[in-house]
């Protein structure tokens, strides 16, 4: 690899994944095969009455996000939509199949689909928005694709952080790991499934603001509680963010903001300063 690609320049200058997961609570997955637009956040590349459905759907769902994916060689006729619920405490994932994109402009993406007890693991694989996410997303892919179902893993487009590539996300759970590589990602993400966290590649998780990313690492990092279940929100007041665990017991930490390394965002772009969050246990 070139060192003037992003996530070379990310990790030679020593930035932190930490607080850097992107932030949703409700996620729309769209099997779209072939070559994605550099952009599909707003559904471009849909037939258009399937667009305006994914919009008004966006639209009126706070801190929602769509995501196209799709499975190499995957031959079936059907297409597959999932719309995941990624709360901290309510999780969900439905699962709508259908016989083109286009039946999308006849969905209630607020209710139709299937439940379904399922998780699903995506790798930013988005070539034609950063190489950094097609050249290691695909190995990532490729070495987790012997190890999971056919359901279960899928190729997606972008979910932020191209620097921090290859980047994995764990749905409904809401893990978003970063700089995994192809020979440890399959017990990484083994782990991630059976609900334990590995910090050294954990950029925080969706449902939580970074400020909160961060005091949460904080506290897994001294209690050494890595269950995704271990832990949950307490309360937030301002640079104080406290957490509960199982026993009850109520950790505090205090975030703080500070100037991180100066490195570009992505490839071919400029470097910049990168903001960065950290938090102590007070």
């Amino acid at each position: 690899m070139s060192a003037e690609r992003c996530s070379d320049l990310s990790r030679a200058a020593g930035e932190s994944l930490s607080a850097t997961a992107t932030r949703a609570d409700h996620w729309l997955l769209l099997e779209a095969r072939g070559t994605w637009a550099r952009d599909v956040s707003s559904g471009d590349g849909l037939p258009e009455r399937a667009r305006d459905t994914v919009t008004r759907w966006l639209e009126r769902t706070p801190k929602s996000r769509l995501l196209f994916v799709r499975r190499p060689r995957r031959t079936s006729e059907r297409r597959l939509a999932f719309v995941v619920r990624a709360h901290e405490a309510e999780q969900a994932v439905r699962r709508i199949e259908l016989a083109g994109l286009d039946e999308l402009a006849a969905c209630d993406l607020d209710v139709d689909g299937d439940p379904a007890d399922a998780q699903l693991v995506l790798v930013c694989g988005h070539g034609s928005r950063d190489q950094c996410c097609a050249l290691r997303g695909t190995a990532v892919f490729g070495a987790l694709a012997g190890e999971l179902a056919e359901e279960e893993l899928w190729l997606s487009s972008h979910h932020g952080g191209h620097r921090f590539a290859a980047n994995v996300l764990v749905l409904p759970s809401g893990l978003h790991l970063g700089r995994v590589e192809p020979a440890a990602a399959p017990a990484i993400v083994a782990s991630a499934l059976a609900g334990a966290i590995e910090l050294a590649c954990y950029r925080g998780r969706t449902c939580y603001e970074p400020a909160v990313q961060a005091a949460e690492r904080a506290v897994r990092e001294v209690t050494g509680r890595v269950g995704v279940d271990d832990l949950r929100l307490a309360w937030a007041d301002g640079p104080l963010v406290f957490f509960e665990d199982a026993d009850g017991t109520v950790y505090s930490a205090r975030v703080e903001e500070a100037a991180g390394p100066r490195v570009p965002a992505s490839c071919g772009a400029e470097p910049e300063l990168q903001a960065a969050l950290s938090a102590r246990i007070t």
